[in-house]
C-alpha cells in the first residue's frame, strides 16, 4: 500500500481518535448499566446472587444447634441465602433419628420479586423425598391481588406439596387493622387459587401483636418463629402447627446456615396437611 492511500485510509491522528472513543465508551456503558440496575430492582436482585453459586458443599458431622426434644418430624427453610441446595446429601444427612423431612423454600416477594433459586429447589428437593412447600413473603402496603397472582403464576404447587404459606413480618407502616384485613384479603385468594387453607408464619411477637386471640385467624396453621427457647407457648394459648427453633443450623449440602423447624405432630399428620 502506498504512502498515500495509507494517508487516505488512515488520516492523521485515526489511531489517537479511536483510542479516544474507545476510552469514552466505558464510561457511558457503566452508567448506562448503572442506571439499569437502579432503575430495576429485579436485574440488580439477580445480579447479586450470581455471585452465591457454591463451587463446592461442606458436609457436617452435626447439625451445629440443639434439637427440641419431643419431635419427630424435622424439617428446614431456604432462600437466595442458601442458593442452590444439594438435596442428595440434605435426605442423605441422618444424626441419631433426627433427618429432614421437609423443606420450606422462598418462591416470592411483593408483587414482582422471585427468588433466583427456587425453581432448582422446587425441583430437585421432591427428588430425594423431601416434602416441600413454598412461601410468599408478603408486604402489607402492596395490593394482595398482585401479590396472590404473583405467587400463583412462580410456585407449580402439586398434590403432595404442603399448603401455601404466607410469611407476614413486617408492618410497612401500616395499622394493625389495615395488617389483618390485608392478610386476611391474601389468604382468601390463595384459598381459592389452590383450594386449602394456606399457613401462616410469623414470629411470636409479630404474632402476639397481630394476631393472637382474633378470631378470624383461628381457623389457620401457623408456622412460627421463636428462638433460643426449649419449648413454644403461643400468647393466647392457641396450637402452632410449625416452629422455627433456630436460624444456625448445619446441614450437609448447603454451604450457608439454615434454619431449623418442628411439627407439632408425626409424619402421618403432615402427609395430611398436604395438597389432595
Amino acid at each position: 500500500m502506498s504512502w498515500l492511500n495509507k494517508l487516505l485510509i488512515f488520516p492523521p491522528g485515526y489511531g489517537r481518535q479511536s483510542a479516544r472513543r474507545g476510552k469514552g465508551l466505558w464510561p457511558a456503558l457503566l452508567v448506562l448499566v448503572g442506571i439499569m440496575l437502579w432503575i430495576s430492582p429485579e436485574l440488580r436482585y439477580r445480579l447479586f446472587t450470581l455471585f452465591d453459586y457454591p463451587f463446592h458443599y461442606k458436609e457436617y458431622k452435626h447439625f451445629g444447634i440443639r434439637i427440641p426434644n419431643g419431635y419427630d418430624v424435622h424439617g428446614i427453610d431456604v432462600s437466595r441465602y442458601q442458593s442452590r441446595v444439594d438435596w442428595e446429601r440434605v435426605a442423605g444427612m441422618k444424626i441419631g433419628q433426627v433427618r429432614i423431612s421437609f423443606a420450606f423454600m422462598k418462591a416470592s416477594e411483593g408483587s414482582w420479586m422471585k427468588d433466583p433459586w427456587f425453581d432448582y429447589n422446587w425441583k430437585n428437593a421432591s427428588k430425594h423425598g423431601i416434602i416441600r412447600g413454598a412461601y410468599h413473603y408478603f408486604l402489607p402496603n402492596v395490593s394482595p391481588k398482585s401479590q396472590a397472582r404473583h405467587f400463583a403464576r412462580t410456585a407449580p404447587l402439586r398434590p403432595g406439596d404442603l399448603p401455601p404459606v404466607v410469611d407476614i413480618e413486617e408492618t410497612r407502616g401500616m395499622t394493625k387493622p389495615q395488617i389483618r384485613k390485608f392478610t386476611k384479603a391474601f389468604l382468601v385468594l390463595l384459598q381459592n387459587e389452590f383450594g386449602v387453607k394456606p399457613i401462616v408464619y410469623t414470629n411470636r411477637d409479630f404474632y402476639k401483636n397481630h394476631f393472637a386471640g382474633v378470631p378470624e385467624f383461628k381457623p389457620y396453621c401457623f408456622w412460627i418463629a421463636h428462638y433460643h427457647v426449649a419449648n413454644l407457648d403461643m400468647p393466647d394459648g392457641s396450637r402452632w402447627h410449625f416452629w422455627q427453633h433456630s436460624d444456625r443450623g448445619s446441614v450437609n449440602g448447603i454451604n450457608e446456615r439454615v434454619d431449623f423447624n418442628v411439627f407439632y405432630a408425626d409424619s402421618a399428620a403432615l402427609r395430611r396437611m398436604c395438597l389432595p
